[in-house]
């Protein structure tokens, strides 16, 4: 009994992405309606693998370690118009890429630079409005940009430009809506002297941008710049090493830390009631244990770069060319990447739906 093509479209587009990828080999019918538009628009997706910057590249690692991405990631709709793309950004399946017209001109969004959001699983990429905030009403400084998008609402992402931190009015935000296709100028209302710590790493979530700071906590604001707020990190993160990265997972903010001494401990914990700032210690665990177990060498630096967003699953790097994933339910290590070119990633969760309007 075959069933219509109404319905079967259907319950394809509730399947994962990599499940359809599966179906593809059944037969040419078969490719040709797992590789649908609008079956994919609506497919439930997955963290599908990372983007690394190397050598002044872009590539891409499979979440599986091997084979081609599913997707066709070398950007080269943006490479047609631009000598160098440097990855900035990744963020539920758009991009943040500094573009320069020339391969021997520094970065910054200026000058022969531009910042392009883009798709790689649709190709829709839009050049974001220059902009440049003014230092004593004489100097010009290059903001800090941060990407915000959520594929539940796929229709619209929004960017965030916070003057740099040397600049002495660095408390200047400014807000992008791909709606209005303009920045608004907003007061910041975090504490006086706040600082972002822009190598701590950043997270969109519940339609704020989430940013950690030098003071032990992070500071929030919502898409519309009404909504801002200070979380404090966890009373228990070891007083002697108060630098930490965020990430996300399951609609929870994560948190972690690792003890770059002795056996090299890394501290994860989860902010279980967001309203009221409380978070709870999840994990603990030998880093230096972890990769002794499956490599000989040693390293003077571990970093955990991500968390799955779907599962309780850790991607840690040695800084080197090993990356090992490490499961908190079940202890279960594996190691993802030996390549010389995995010292960390951006997580990448493809999006089929296309904008209303492509830039």
């Amino acid at each position: 009994m075959s069933i219509p093509e109404g319905p079967l479209v259907e319950i394809l587009s509730r399947v994962p992405y990599k499940s359809l990828c599966r179906f593809k080999c059944v037969s040419k019918p078969w490719f040709a309606l797992c590789f649908d538009r609008e079956i994919l628009k609506k497919s439930p997706q997955s963290l599908a693998g990372f983007f690394l910057n190397f050598g002044g590249n872009i590539c891409v690692r499979n979440l599986s370690g091997r084979g081609p991405p599913l997707v066709d990631l070398n950007l080269q709709f943006l490479r047609e118009n631009y000598k160098r793309v440097w990855l900035e950004q990744c963020c539920g399946g758009l991009l943040l890429c500094d573009c320069a017209k020339s391969r021997s001109l520094g970065g910054g969004g200026g000058g022969g630079h531009d910042y392009a959001v883009c798709n790689p699983a649709t190709k829709e990429w839009t050049v974001l409005p220059h902009i440049q905030f003014l230092v004593q009403g004489i100097v010009n400084v290059g903001p800090l940009i941060y990407l915000g998008f959520d594929a539940a609402v796929p229709s619209r992402f929004v960017a965030f430009a916070l003057s740099a931190p040397e600049a002495p009015n660095h408390g200047q935000v400014s807000i992008y809506s791909s709606e209005t296709g303009r920045w608004t100028s907003v007061q910041s209302k975090w504490a006086s002297g706040t600082t972002v710590n822009r190598h701590a790493g950043y997270v969109f979530l519940n339609g704020a941008m989430h940013l950690t700071t030098f003071s032990n906590s992070i500071v929030t604001v919502d898409a519309e710049g009404k909504v801002w707020r200070e979380i404090e990190m966890p009373d228990d993160l070891p007083t002697l090493f108060t630098h930490y990265s965020i990430g996300q997972s399951q609609g929870l903010l994560y948190a972690w830390r690792i003890e770059n001494v002795d056996d090299y401990q890394l501290y994860i914990w989860v902010l279980e009631d967001y309203i009221n700032g409380k978070w709870a210690l999840k994990h603990t665990m030998s880093v230096l244990k972890l990769f002794t177990r499956h490599h000989k060498g040693y390293s003077y630096s571990y970093t955990m770069f991500a968390v799955h967003p779907d599962c309780n699953v850790i991607f840690v790097t040695n800084k080197q060319k090993l990356i090992m994933s490490y499961n908190m339910d079940n202890q279960k290590v594996r190691v993802f990447s030996t390549s010389t070119q995995s010292r960390f990633g951006l997580p990448y969760i493809p999006c089929f739906a296309e904008w209303p309007s492509a830039g």
